[in-house]
């Protein structure tokens, strides 16, 4: 019970991160510092990191409440 409830809590923290990040990329493609393409590859690849990091953390925090208790 324990592992959801941190591995959503943390979830949410990284979507929310991700989030705000696209939105400064998209603010840097309006004023033109940054390029469409850098754009797509920063926006994805922000994403799919932050999908893989969100898919680990359950089976790191499992690990880690099994050395607790």
């Amino acid at each position: 019970m324990e592992v959801i409830l941190t591995s959503v809590f943390s979830a949410i923290i990284i979507f929310i991160t991700i989030f705000f990040m696209i939105k400064v990329f998209l603010i840097g493609y309006k004023r033109n510092e940054i390029s469409f393409r850098k754009f797509i590859i920063f926006s994805t690849s922000s994403i799919v990191i932050g999908v893989i990091v969100a898919s680990v953390l359950p089976f790191g925090y499992q690990k880690i409440f099994y050395y607790i208790y």
